[in-house]
């Protein structure tokens, strides 16, 4: 096995492995850039003909903050900061859904090499994706959607709906919740299940919330994050961009039709369904008058349905040249707040497994991929449910009590968390055990 080198920004010595990235989200980019750093030859296909500013907002935790920090000695970083919502001086205000302010939860202490971000998914996806195809000339193919993955003992590759094939050392299935790679990789149809939950969310600018006086206090003292709590339901309410923009998201029991949906296929999360503000009005009646002065603003709702899926028993292919990444593998629920973060530590690692083990080494690389991340990220997502559940299941004599047993969870053993350092201190025991 090759020994460690610590990457550059320009890349380590090459390592003569052609990786070949399927999905272009920030999984899929984080795993491209971190092999450049790591010295492979790498190139994403995604099936979106461009890039598209979709969704709302998205959180990135101190464990990710740590792998932007990382590129180009911290200028990513500090171009996603401005984009990004900054409460150090406001917290995170947790109300009852009737209206009492009952804690306000102190905003994380600022670490310049594990900044937190939380800003508009589109807008720092943009910065990402741009730093991955135009500083490090990485290369994009957008429009190409994978029909096929296939491998054999020497080589991995996809067929694109043109009919092209392409070849390499492996392949990462960075293609979301209902990836085809899953389908290789498990060598049947997992089809995804309806969490029993959905999400109404959006993003919008100030300019009806300023003008009226129950709101407009949101808008005019910088940037501020408040959530109310209820019975199976939590509503979260930001403004961002010192009060120019602001989002919300309304978890709620879903009430999907289950006739409609006896096949969990017809299952989808998407930015393209349409909601209704009055199915908002619905959940949110008898709630504190401020969330629906809140709602009433909103142009325009995605209603999305949460969708999860039974732990994988593998994450990779037989032969070990394919491997599932993010979503592809392992769906998070919003309240975890690490869907996306998980997705960058899965390519941080794999990226340093690739370059640990050597060309001739990758099927016992991503093996070992997988041996180092799959525990950690079961874990991880388990916390999406015992935070939805503390909130919607709020015990309010114990919160009078003890006002901090409402607040959001901040487990150190996810936030101090450093996926490259851990990778390469782990990976020749890995691969010794098995």
């Amino acid at each position: 096995m090759e020994a460690s080198k610590a990457p550059s920004e320009a890349g380590s010595e090459p390592s003569g492995i052609k990786v070949i990235v399927v999905g272009a989200g920030f999984g899929g980019l984080t795993a491209a850039i971190e092999c450049h750093r790591q010295g492979h030859d790498v190139e994403i296909y995604e099936s979106f003909p461009e890039l598209k500013s979709l969704g709302d907002i998205i959180s990135f935790g101190p464990n990710a903050g740590r792998i932007f920090r990382r590129w180009s000695n911290g200028k990513i970083a500090d171009r996603l900061k401005p984009l990004s919502i900054d409460l150090e001086g406001h917290g995170f205000k947790i109300h009852k859904w009737t209206g009492e302010l009952v804690h306000t939860q102190k905003a994380h202490n600022p670490d310049p090499d594990a900044p937190v971000f939380n800003g508009h998914r589109g807008e720092l996806h943009t910065v990402v994706f741009n730093y991955a195809r135009d500083e490090l000339d990485i290369p994009i193919h957008l429009g190409r959607r994978v029909l096929e993955y296939f491998e054999d003992e020497n080589q991995a590759g996809i067929v694109l709906e043109s009919g092209i094939k392409v070849i390499g050392d492996m392949v990462i299935g960075a293609d979301g919740v209902r990836s085809k790679a899953r389908e290789l990789v498990l060598g049947y149809v997992d089809k995804p299940k309806s969490s029993g939950y959905a999400v109404f969310r959006a993003w919008f600018s100030n300019k009806d919330m300023i003008r009226d006086p129950r709101t407009k206090h949101f808008c005019e003292n910088g940037d501020t994050f408040n959530g109310w709590i209820g019975p199976d339901v939590h509503f979260l309410f930001s403004t961002i961009k010192n009060g120019q923009d602001c989002c919300w998201v309304l978890t709620h029991k879903s009430v999907i039709n289950r006739v409609k949906l006896q096949d969990d296929a017809d299952i989808e999360e998407s930015w393209s369904f349409p909601g209704k503000l009055e199915d908002v009005y619905k959940v949110i009646e008898g709630w504190d008058p401020i969330c629906k002065a809140i709602v009433e603003k909103t142009p325009s709702i995605v209603d999305w349905k949460l969708v999860y899926r039974d732990p994988l028993p593998r994450w990779v292919s037989e032969h070990g040249r394919i491997a599932l990444l993010g979503d592809s593998a392992h769906p998070f629920l919003p309240t975890s707040a690490q869907g996306a973060t998980q997705a960058m530590e899965d390519g941080v690692v794999l990226a340093v497994c690739l370059k640990r083990g050597g060309k001739n080494g990758v099927p016992t690389s991503v093996r070992a991929y997988q041996d180092i991340r799959y525990e950690r990220v079961c874990a991880v997502q388990k916390t999406g449910e015992t935070t939805r559940d503390l909130w919607h299941k709020a015990d309010w004599e114990k919160v009078a009590k003890d006002p901090a047993s409402i607040q959001m969870p901040r487990e150190d053993w996810i936030f101090r968390f450093d996926a490259e350092r851990n990778a390469e201190e782990v990976f020749s025991k890995v691969v010794e055990v098995n």
